[in-house]
């Protein structure tokens, strides 16, 4: 009797036991069966590379307007819209008529002036041994060597108004003061010519050397001079994106093209310098000037991975129990796909780049864990 007593006592005692450990199996499945397939990527310090676009308008190195200094009527034009000219070439005439003989008119006066005041140096030469042997006063002598003495000044006069003249006969064949390309010509022959004239003859530009003119914001300015007070080299960090999509050949250099902020949008002008050397770039043209940084010992954090409520940022972290909790973190830049954060995350974190929008704080999750690259 007593062995079946406990017989029975064994046999409830493992019915207990075998349930308990049906339940346990269960409720770790169901665990298993509510956890979000996830992955995630494991933060690391590195540099990376930050870098700014602006759209910008190229400018040659000079670009001047060519008008007349003197007023006529256009006789002659040299050059064709569009051509390259060499420093010094004549470009267009005006009628010299007019001037030309206001240089024989003022050659005339000059002759005329030398010969007076050799008479009155013969006069004065005359009388200095008369004076001498008492036969006239010195009064005589006085007064003829101050003619002479006016005579040399109308010379000295005569010679600024001939080379006057001069100029302004030169100044009816107009010169190129660079060399460059030369832009439209609105003139033609016939045209009356002044230098008043609001529209200049035509425009040159020298585009050996083009300057890209840009605004940049405050807040990248600062971040652009923090790095120029670090490293003095500048060269080989800008580039320029032209209209086709296509990068320029070459690096550029950058510089201020105003010392202050334009109090009514905020931001500084600057200017990125090109060489030019194939003539690609021409003035009036556009680009996209596109400066690269170096940022050292930086998180970065792409940006699918980063929750934004109301402008502000978090991110979800994985802890040990394989649960996310949502944390906020602070950003300091970035990449086109990438964030750079200053804070609340750190190398080593494991943070979920997907399913961001289904997780909650404290969901459990089956994380997929990879490592993240830095440049």
């Amino acid at each position: 009797m007593n062995y079946k007593k406990g017989y029975l006592v064994l046999l409830l005692t493992a019915a207990v036991f075998l349930q308990s450990c049906n339940s346990g199996k269960g409720q770790d499945g169901d665990n298993q069966m509510s956890a979000l397939p996830t992955d995630f990527i494991q933060l690391q310090s590195g540099n990376a590379d930050i870098s700014s676009g602006y759209p910008g308008s190229i400018e040659g190195q000079d670009n001047v307007d060519i008008k007349a200094q003197v007023t006529g009527y256009l006789e002659t034009v040299y050059v064709k819209e569009g051509q390259y000219v060499q420093k010094g070439q004549t470009l267009f005439r005006i009628n010299p008529s007019v001037y030309n003989e206001q240089v024989n008119n003022s050659d005339a006066a000059l002759k005329i002036a030398l010969a007076n005041q050799a008479s009155a140096k013969l006069e004065v030469e005359k009388l200095k041994p008369l004076v001498e042997g008492n036969v006239v006063s010195e009064m005589q002598l006085k007064t003829a060597q101050a003619s002479y003495a006016a005579t040399t000044a109308q010379v000295a006069q005569a010679k600024s108004a001939l080379g006057s003249s001069k100029i302004n006969a030169g100044f009816a064949y107009i010169k190129a003061p660079v060399s460059g390309y030369i832009g439209r010509i609105v003139n033609r022959t016939g045209n009356l010519i002044t230098p008043s004239d609001a529209t200049p003859l035509t425009t040159l530009s020298d585009i050996n050397t083009v300057n890209v003119y840009f605004a940049m914001n405050e807040a990248d300015f600062l971040r652009y001079t923090k790095a120029k007070m670090a490293s003095e080299d500048q060269t080989g960090n800008v580039e320029l994106i032209l209209p086709d999509g296509s990068t320029y050949a070459y690096k550029g250099k950058l510089e201020n093209a105003s010392g202050n902020f334009d109090r009514m949008t905020g931001s500084m002008q600057l200017k990125a310098i090109f060489q030019n050397p194939d003539k690609l770039l021409r003035a009036g043209g556009t680009a996209r000037v596109k400066i690269h940084q170096s940022v050292e010992d930086v998180i970065k954090l792409p940006k699918t991975a980063v929750k934004d409520i109301q402008d502000k940022f978090f991110v979800y972290k994985l802890n040990p129990q394989n649960k996310v909790v949502m944390s906020p973190i602070e950003i300091s830049g970035g990449t086109i796909s990438d964030y750079f954060v200053s804070s609340g995350v750190k190398a080593g974190d494991k943070i979920a780049i997907n399913r961001i929008d289904v997780l909650t704080d404290g969901a459990l999750v089956l994380p997929q864990i990879t490592h993240s690259k830095q440049n």
